[in-house]
């Protein structure tokens, strides 16, 4: 009984976690004692879940478990006598009756309201995005550290001081005018980007969907502002990817590279609706972003089982977004798509262009390894690889790239080399 209590509590705070935490901290602010009692009910279900069986509706006793924790926090003498009365103190305990009855799973949008709590200009434009994909997606400190390139240490002192922010303004927990909506919305779509790609990059090597969260938080995004055309381009670049992630892996769990997957694995379903975004975000007569990344992936899935990769379609585009929107993901890719279409050296020579910012980037290291083979140059295409393998935390890509490096070691080429 065991492990599927704790499968189930696994689940339930990995697809419930930003729900629960936007209905908890909605009835007084404070983040982090929403935090605090929510940690509190998932431990006490792991004691109690392998024990008495798994609820019927594990979000649900955990929402009501977490909510006696902030009844209690709030009873406590500490919180009569050092916490000031004031309005929102009163209305409290009316708050959490109301939540009472709430359905966690019927209320997607709380999580939205949390987001755009916590890209209220009151909250630093730097950290707007980190504590979005901190508190509403579940990322840990040091997952967002390594997306934004920063120590994890500086980035949980950002997180906990926008907590106490939000507290200390008592900024409200609801959906503001559409007005207001323009000025958050940059950070919002950060937000849902940033969860896709951290779940992406970091997946292990059983295959996993991409997060509920980054899905259905991009599709209520799309319902909410359809005449959004960046809005729509982010929810087909997450459908695409997601109709891809089962055939990321082999049967046997080995990774699969995106030119190399069988097309008949792709989810038709989830690509049709992309396609449908994608058309909207074309009627609107405006190109950005993340439009621009949802075009490549469609390119990709527009194969057919058989055919090679489209790669003259590809180059435009990329070099479009490197453009656009330039950074190390967009330079490396870049390279790659031009190795393809005008040669090996041509694309190494981007690469080198952008070698000081790619430094520490697995995947300027895999292209740069890939090229160098294809130009015949083996002991520098293995010690570009051995860079990347050290820089692969993805069991199954890491084993990927040691075949692929010893494939270019032990070829009759190179052992032909004195």
């Amino acid at each position: 009984m065991t492990e599927p209590a704790f499968a189930a509590a696994a689940v339930a705070a990995r697809d419930g976690y930003g729900r629960l935490l936007a209905l908890l901290a909605a009835a007084d602010g404070d983040l982090a004692a929403a935090e605090d009692a929510l940690g509190d009910a998932l431990e006490r279900a792991l004691l109690t879940w392998p024990e008495r069986g798994v609820p019927a509706n594990p979000e649900a006793w955990l929402l009501t478990v977490a909510r006696n924790r902030q009844r209690d926090r709030w009873k406590s003498a500490e919180a009569r006598h050092t916490e000031a009365l004031d309005v929102a103190g009163l209305e409290r305990t009316r708050a959490v009756a109301v939540l009472d009855d709430v359905d966690p799973d019927a209320v997607p949008d709380k999580r939205l309201e949390l987001m755009l709590v916590c890209a209220h200009p009151a909250i630093s434009r730097a950290v707007r995005t980190p504590l979005m994909l901190n508190t509403v997606l579940g990322f840990t400190a040091a997952q967002i550290a390594g997306a934004f390139s920063v120590p994890t240490a500086t980035m949980a002192t950002r997180l906990v001081r926008a907590k106490r922010r939000i507290k200390e303004v008592r900024l409200p927990f609801r959906i503001p005018d559409r007005s207001h909506l323009p000025d958050r919305m940059t950070a919002l779509l950060e937000a849902v980007y940033g969860a896709y790609a951290i779940e992406w990059s970091t997946a292990s090597s059983d295959p996993r969907p991409l997060p509920p969260e980054a899905l259905q938080l991009a599709e209520i995004l799309a319902a909410l502002v359809p005449e959004d055309p960046e809005v729509r381009g982010l929810a087909a670049l997450v459908l695409l990817s997601a109709a891809r992630a089962p055939a990321r892996r082999d049967d046997g769990g080995g990774f699969v590279p995106l030119d190399r997957q069988d097309p008949r694995r792709w989810d038709a379903t989830l690509i049709e609706r992309a396609h449908a975004h994608l058309r909207a975000a074309h009627a609107r007569g405006s190109v950005g972003r993340f439009q621009l990344e949802a075009a490549i992936q469609a390119v990709h899935c527009a194969r057919r089982p058989g055919d090679r990769t489209d790669w003259a379609a590809l180059k435009p585009l990329h070099e479009g977004l490197h453009r656009l929107a330039p950074s190390q993901g967009s330079a490396v890719a870049l390279a790659a798509v031009v190795g393809e279409t005008d040669g090996p050296a041509a694309g190494l020579a981007l690469l080198d262009e952008a070698a000081e910012e790619t430094r520490r980037f697995q995947p300027a290291w895999a292209t740069r390894a890939h090229l160098l083979a294809r130009l015949g140059r083996r002991e520098d295409a293995v010690a570009a690889y051995e860079k990347a393998i050290t820089l692969t935390h993805d069991v199954a890509e890491r084993d990927f790239l040691l075949a692929r490096r010893s494939a270019v070691a032990e070829s009759p080429a190179a052992r032909r080399k004195p």
